[in-house]
């Protein structure tokens, strides 16, 4: 019976270690190290810290090519709270009509909060799109509860769309020029350009050139 269990013990140890040696001989074939990047690229999506995100333009650039049909497919999400009609009541939010030039937080018979009202100043096309960009961090404390556009676009359509409602509407601004022409004989900077090499006097032209010694007095010339 010992005989027969020695012998069952012997052939699982031996099991344990062929199994053992197994493992260390298929890690050792088939090491893999740990990638610097983890996951996968995927074709056309710009990863991140990669300058794959373009930093927004001045709203004019946007606006440039505002189209007031798409402004009012995005004006929709704000239905809920406003309306741009003219005399048309307030509702949760103010009216919106001819909000382009209007006292910021001021009018209507609306009872905007402290942190719009204190603002100050005048709407206009670049305060306007921080607004929409995110009230919040436009006036902090503000009773906006919604949480902005990220689409620049987007938001300059839904300008042009406010914009149009009035009897009066504002001329759209054009497209900010990329760079300002440089006048003649100024470089990129702006600054008068320098000769590269100052001419000089061939050596000895000073000894044969008649000078006039400022510090003689009365002015005399020395060959």
């Amino acid at each position: 019976m010992d005989d027969r269990f020695n012998t069952i013990a012997g052939w699982v140890l031996f099991a344990g270690i062929v199994a053992l040696g197994s493992s260390i001989v298929a890690g050792e074939l088939f090491h893999s190290e740990r990638p610097e990047k983890m996951g996968y690229p995927i074709e056309g999506v710009a990863q991140e810290g990669e300058g794959g995100a373009v930093a927004e333009q001045p709203i004019e650039v946007y606006l440039a090519k505002a189209d007031v049909t798409k402004g009012q497919q995005v004006f929709n999400k704000c239905a809920a709270c406003h309306n741009a009609d003219k005399g048309g009541a307030n509702q949760l939010g103010p009216n919106l009509w001819d909000v382009i030039g209007e006292p910021i937080g001021q009018g209507k018979g609306f009872a905007f909060s402290d942190a719009l009202s204190k603002k100050g100043g005048t709407w206009n096309w670049d305060n306007l799109a921080q607004w929409l960009s995110s009230p919040k961090a436009f006036a902090p404390g503000t009773k906006m509860t919604f949480a902005g556009l990220s689409n620049p676009q987007d938001k300059a359509d839904v300008i042009a769309f406010l914009n149009s409602h009035s009897d009066a509407p504002k001329p759209l601004p054009a497209a900010p020029a990329a760079t300002a022409a440089a006048k003649p004989g100024e470089g990129p900077n702006n600054g008068p350009q320098k000769a590269e090499k100052e001419p000089t006097l061939p050596a000895g032209a000073a000894q044969t050139s008649p000078t006039t010694s400022g510090g003689d007095a009365g002015g005399k010339t020395k060959p």
